[in-house]
């Protein structure tokens, strides 16, 4: 049993700092957010094959407490970039974490998906840390209203469980005629599509 201290203690927030696209960040999470202790293998791997030039306008899909839109956020400081999650503790601490590194030119905003992003919004990046789990109803409308909200000429970065290579490929091209697998690590593969 716990003691009230040790319940105390699992209440207050998670602080960590990284070193991610060469710049140190620090993270505040919460227990119930993904990875809430440490940037996980498949979001470094992503962030170390994502280009963004300096005034891209950036999105990150499914933003969790937002490491990837940071990422995005410092690589494209004259561009907007644009965090979402479906889940509201993932957005407060997302805003938090903006707050906390100084971004001005990051934003997070609660969505599923592209439903609350303002409908003429479009991007030149977007990039994601796709769930296993994510089901393919869902993975089939996040990939054709990426493809739609995409700037010709846009990328969109998935990093996926070596699981899911081949069906992430598969509806890649279907959605976009176009795949590269940028990198697959031991568990996590790095794939891009490009809006024409």
């Amino acid at each position: 049993m716990l003691t009230p201290e040790q319940l105390a203690a699992l209440r207050r927030d998670i602080e960590f700092s990284a070193e991610l696209v060469g710049r140190r960040f620090v993270f505040r999470s919460t227990w119930g957010l993904f990875s809430p202790r440490e940037i996980d293998e498949g979001t470094r791997l992503l962030l170390r094959h994502v280009e963004a030039k300096p005034a891209d306008d950036c999105l990150d899909l499914g933003c969790g407490y937002g490491p990837i839109g940071l990422g995005l956020a410092a690589l494209a400081p004259e561009g907007r970039t644009l965090l979402v999650d479906k889940d509201c503790v993932a957005v407060e601490y997302a805003r938090r974490n903006i707050a906390l590194n100084g971004l001005s030119n990051a934003e997070a905003l609660l969505s599923n998906g592209f439903a609350q992003i303002e409908h003429g919004r479009r991007f030149d990046v977007i990039a994601s840390n796709v769930p296993a789990k994510v089901g393919k109803e869902l993975l089939a409308i996040l990939l054709h209203d990426a493809h739609a909200r995409l700037r010709p000429g846009g990328r969109l970065y998935l990093v996926t469980i070596n699981g899911l290579r081949d069906y992430i490929k598969r509806n890649l091209l279907e959605v976009f005629s176009n795949y590269d697998k940028l990198k697959q690590g031991t568990h996590y593969t790095v794939a891009l599509a490009r809006r024409d």
